[in-house]
């Protein structure tokens, strides 16, 4: 059987290929990808060239933009996006959530009313284990309410990395002390979110631009990670959506 090829030494992504890439990433997910991400989209496609066998980027282009190619768009999306997240990441917005949302979403629960929360683009799940947390420290009552944190990512495989809830001592550093003592157990050089945490978190594949399931309204929304890497225009057009 003869092996998958891969894209021949020295075979550049062509200009032309890179349009038809990065305007499958606009509308298939909103990522902006300006000619000075070339080479990053080179590199970091080359593994689905392989994968699939094929030996040249104009080829994978076309591909990918035909009927057969719905499948590796979601993958290639995959590729293309940078999952970096942290946990309390921009603390100054944990801070706002504890003193002046939590307490009227505690009132809220105690009147009988659910509490809804969306990470929206939560990539690895720094951020909605960071708010379970902030809940479990300074409102953990809501724990005991109808209390949901929904965590949303267009890439599958960085999901399953979230639902883990498996950290290195690195990607732990922004958890304070106290809070990781409370909710983080280190098992084999690692440290995994604890039942308590996980149980208020729901993780679900979602992509922004398509339509949403989610008939109800949420009481907060973090957006944060994900928007950076859309045009004004896509941006204008989520606000509103986020609003209803």
């Amino acid at each position: 059987m003869r092996p998958p090829l891969a894209p021949r030494r020295g075979e550049p992504l062509s200009a032309g290929a890179f349009a038809r890439i990065s305007d499958i990433a606009r509308s298939e997910a909103g990522l902006m990808l300006p000619p000075s991400k070339l080479n990053m989209v080179q590199s970091r496609l080359r593994p689905r060239l392989a994968a699939l066998g094929l030996d040249t980027y104009d080829t994978y282009a076309k591909f990918v933009a035909g009927p057969d190619g719905a499948d590796e768009r979601r993958l290639m999306i995959s590729a293309l996006t940078t999952n970096v997240s942290h946990f309390f990441r921009e603390n100054h917005h944990f801070e706002l959530l504890r003193d002046q949302v939590l307490p009227e979403l505690a009132a809220r629960a105690r009147a009988g009313h659910s509490v809804r929360i969306w990470s929206a683009g939560c990539s690895s799940g720094q951020e909605p284990y960071s708010i379970a947390m902030t809940i479990l420290e300074h409102a953990p009552e809501l724990a005991a309410h109808d209390t949901l944190i929904l965590a949303t990512d267009i890439d599958p495989q960085i999901l399953e990395t979230a639902r883990a809830g498996r950290y290195t001592r690195t990607q732990i550093q922004g958890v304070p002390e106290q809070a990781a003592a409370r909710h983080l157990s280190e098992i084999e050089d690692h440290y995994v979110v604890g039942e308590p945490v996980r149980s208020l978190v729901r993780f679900r594949d979602l992509n922004l631009l398509a339509p949403w399931p989610m008939r109800a309204q949420f009481d907060v929304i973090f957006c944060r990670n994900v928007v950076i890497y859309f045009d004004s225009d896509t941006q204008n057009a989520l606000w509103p959506r986020f609003e209803t």
